[in-house]
């Protein structure tokens, strides 16, 4: 049972947001736009081989999640709005359960956002990203720790009028300071350990080591980021999970 819920959970996601192809391609537009733009200011008229890379793979935790929280978080709005939330809820299914689908639908959407706006500035400018199967750790708790902070975002919209302003201010942070702009290297030390605290910048940290400097695991938990990423992702995960119980006892008193 509990998995024809999460089946029917992640259809309907999929049927609603292929209903309107055209925003997707919209944002696909101008997501991609706006990197190469901005990157195109950055290096003075051109773009950078050596910034890049390292760039591409913070960007792309970026637009995962963004894309992956818009979808998420618009979904629950609409059904508040609707007043078809609580209705919802009407299954012998534990609450979390259909959440889980929506973060499922969300996660398939972002990471298709991100590999396409990824995929463009590469053949645009011509390069390429290294792969390295000690990537793979890194790459999976970067994916994990985004969709706990997506997570979060979904607990929070159960109960704030302004979530859509918090998510726009979350997420911007996190796009000037994860790296999208600018290698973490390159930031001073006080910026960049105040952008560590973020979503997804360890992540990116450490799987950009892993890509480009060749780093092995036991290098990484040595080093310290293994360790601090994996800290970081299950205290946003726990963080997410108690919210979430609260507000949607909350939101159901209140319907």
């Amino acid at each position: 049972m509990l998995l024809n819920v999460l089946r029917a959970e992640i259809g309907k996601g999929l049927r609603v947001q292929l209903a309107h192809p055209a925003g997707h391609l919209i944002t696909l537009l101008i997501s991609t736009m706006m990197y190469l733009g901005l990157q195109f200011v950055l290096g003075q008229g051109a773009l950078r081989q050596d910034l890049l890379p390292h760039t591409l793979v913070a960007i792309g935790g970026y637009w995962f999640l963004q894309y992956a929280g818009l979808v998420m978080v618009a979904d629950l709005i609409e059904e508040k709005r609707a007043g078809t939330f609580t209705q919802a809820q009407m299954t012998p299914a534990p609450p979390w359960l259909p959440m889980l689908g929506r973060l499922l639908t969300a996660s398939i959407f972002g990471l298709a956002v991100a590999a396409v706006a990824a995929l463009v500035p590469m053949m645009v400018a011509g390069i390429t990203i290294p792969w390295r199967w000690a990537a793979l750790l890194p790459a999976g708790l970067l994916w994990v720790n985004a969709l706990a902070f997506t997570f979060l975002l979904a607990a929070l919209a159960l109960v704030s009028p302004v979530i859509g302003a918090l998510q726009s201010l979350f997420t911007s942070l996190v796009l000037l300071l994860n790296g999208s702009f600018l290698p973490l290297a390159l930031y001073p030390d006080w910026l960049a350990a105040a952008a560590r605290v973020l979503p997804t910048t360890l992540g990116i940290e450490a799987l950009t080591q892993t890509l480009f400097e060749g780093r092995t695991l036991s290098r990484l938990w040595t080093d310290g980021a293994l360790p601090w990423l994996l800290a970081h992702t299950l205290a946003l995960t726990a963080a997410a999970g108690l919210l979430f119980v609260r507000n949607h006892r909350r939101a159901l008193e209140s319907s």
